[in-house]
Formats: structure tokens, C-alpha cells, sequence
């Protein structure tokens, strides 16, 4: 991936982010582990599709950036976090959707709200998705990616900031997936994602966007 170094950052670089899953089906739902996340997902009526997964979020830490742009802020708590999604199709074809997820975390919530297109004739997975997406915190997860207490101020040198929670960004993800051959995938992404003014505001944000691109390989046993 070539990512942000963290969100708000004007900071980039490429990672490698090797990763595993395993999947158990059973008819219209899977259970299954990946990466860190535990979780299910199963088709209803052919036109709504759930998910609930844990997972683990890594947090920040002052060395994320290069440049010392988070020098004296400390690094924000990892946690665990809990998330549910539902995606509903306008059809069986799953041609045009809408989609919404919650994240519920030790260091906030967030919400998630969009409408996608699906590129492509097969139903296996294959072809690609536009979506567009709003994102909405509440004002615990907006200080901890963006807020400067007094702490940190005084230590940092940036200017306090606090944050109300409410709209955080409109952001636009593509993703595209093909078949190889029987065992290979190949996989790429891009996402931008636009920040409020809030957000912008806040000493932290570098950059009033994040931005992210990806190409990968799968290999399915």
C-alpha cells in the first residue's frame, strides 16, 4: 500500500501489509478470522447483507511520523472494537447499493453511510465497486485521532484543540478483484477521503484529505 502515514498526515509511504484469513461456509454464511478480526457475514433474501465483526484497532503512536509532526502528543490507546454493517441491493444483481456500518470502540464511535455501483457481469466476487461514503464521530474518537489536550499541548507545542463530534469526512473508494487462474487473485484499491472543516482545522491535520492505494495477490487453497 501507499498510504498516509496516519489520518491527517502530509506524510507518505509504502508499506507491505502480509495477512492471512481462514473461512468456514455454511450456506448463505460464513464465519470467519482475518487478519485480527473475528467475525460473520451472511446473505438474506438475496438483497441484504450483514456483517458484525470484532476487531482490534492498532492507535498512533509518535513515531508515525518522520518528521516529528506528533512529537509530544504520546501515542493514542490500541483497543478492541465492535462493528455492524448491513448493505441492502436495489436487486438480486447487486448492481447499485446502499450500505451503513457502526463502529463501536474503547476510543469512540463512528458511523458510516454510503451508496455503491458494481462494475461487471459474474457474481463470484469478481469485477469492481465505486462507492461513496459519509463519515460521522461522536466527539470521544474525534479528540483522540485530532484533539490536543493541555498536556500535549504544553509538551507539543501546538495549539489546544477540542473537538465536538458530528461530521468527519465524504470520502470515495474503488476497488477492483479478478481471478487469475483457479487459485490466484489479483486485488487493487483507491481510496480519498475529504475531511470537514472541523477536522481540517485541527494542527494535527497536515492535509485536509487522506489517500490510500493498494494492489495485492490472494491465494485461495
Amino acid at each position: 500500500e501507499y498510504e498516509s502515514a496516519y489520518e491527517g498526515s502530509d506524510e507518505f509511504g509504502f508499506e507491505p501489509q502480509p495477512a492471512g484469513a481462514v473461512q468456514w461456509r455454511s450456506g448463505d454464511d460464513i464465519f470467519f478470522f482475518a487478519g485480527e478480526a473475528l467475525g460473520w457475514r451472511g446473505l438474506r433474501n438475496d438483497t441484504w447483507l450483514l456483517e458484525a465483526i470484532i476487531g482490534f484497532e492498532e492507535g498512533r503512536e509518535e513515531g508515525d511520523s518522520d518528521d516529528g509532526r506528533l512529537d509530544g502528543l504520546g501515542d493514542t490507546d490500541e483497543g478492541v472494537e465492535f462493528a455492524l454493517q448491513a448493505r441492502r441491493a436495489f436487486a438480486a444483481d447487486w448492481r447499485y447499493y446502499l450500505d451503513g456500518r457502526v463502529v463501536a470502540g474503547e476510543n469512540g464511535n463512528l458511523g458510516i453511510f454510503g451508496v455503491g455501483r458494481r462494475f461487471g457481469e459474474r457474481l463470484d466476487g469478481s469485477g469492481s465497486e465505486l462507492a461513496v461514503v459519509a463519515v460521522f464521530h461522536d466527539s470521544d474518537l474525534a479528540n483522540t485521532d485530532f484533539g490536543i489536550d493541555a498536556t500535549q499541548a504544553a509538551a507539543s507545542g501546538l495549539a489546544e484543540t477540542n473537538l465536538s463530534g458530528g461530521f468527519r469526512s465524504i470520502g470515495v473508494h474503488y476497488n477492483y478483484r479478478n481471478y487469475i487462474n483457479e487459485n490466484w487473485q489479483i486485488f487493487g484499491e483507491v481510496l480519498y477521503e475529504r475531511y470537514s472543516s472541523d477536522i481540517s482545522d485541527s494542527p494535527i491535520a497536515r492535509n485536509n484529505y487522506e489517500a490510500e492505494v493498494g494492489i495485492g495477490f490472494i491465494y485461495v487453497f
